[in-house]
């Protein structure tokens, strides 16, 4: 597994990311949407692996995850209803999905669903990603309004 986290590192040119995990963006649209000072559309390819975490955090876009190669990731959301586990691979049989939206303003982190593995997966955000959207949060911060998910914001916090 190294062996293989180690060549997309190098291969994709992936550069530790803020809320854990390696990114490196491979497209910015040319558009701008002008009222909101953002280009149309971003992608990146962001990996994961099974001894690191995607910190909860939030953007004000609509961001999908596709995925590529490797063990399942979960993407777990917070909201009204409390926490979610949205599995994002290719065993449908399982009820993972090859893609998944996560919508504008909503908390979210990711885990790598297996042990010594990884998860290589492409994220599209629209409008594009910028870093002054980029918001993460402390676990006071988050039981405060999540007091029933005090065990999954310790862990992605």
């Amino acid at each position: 597994m190294k062996a293989r986290v180690n060549e997309l590192i190098d291969k994709l040119r992936l550069q530790p990311h803020p809320e854990g995990g390696f990114y490196s963006e491979t497209y910015r649209s040319d558009i701008q949407i002008p009222d909101l000072n953002r280009q149309l559309m971003t992608s990146i390819y962001f990996l994961l692996t099974s001894d690191n975490v995607s910190k909860f955090h939030r953007i004000k876009s609509d961001e999908i995850w596709f995925f590529h190669e490797g063990s399942s990731l979960i993407v777990h959301t917070l909201s009204e209803e409390g926490h979610k586990e949205n599995r994002v691979g290719l065993n449908l049989l399982q009820g993972e999905t090859p893609q998944f939206l996560v919508e504008k303003e909503t908390i979210f982190g990711s885990t790598v669903a297996e042990e010594d593995s990884y998860s290589l997966v492409s994220c599209v955000v629209a409008p594009g990603f910028d870093f002054q959207d980029f918001e993460l949060f402390s676990s006071e911060q988050l039981e405060v309004l999540f007091p029933d998910d005090k065990e999954i914001i310790s862990r992605l916090t």
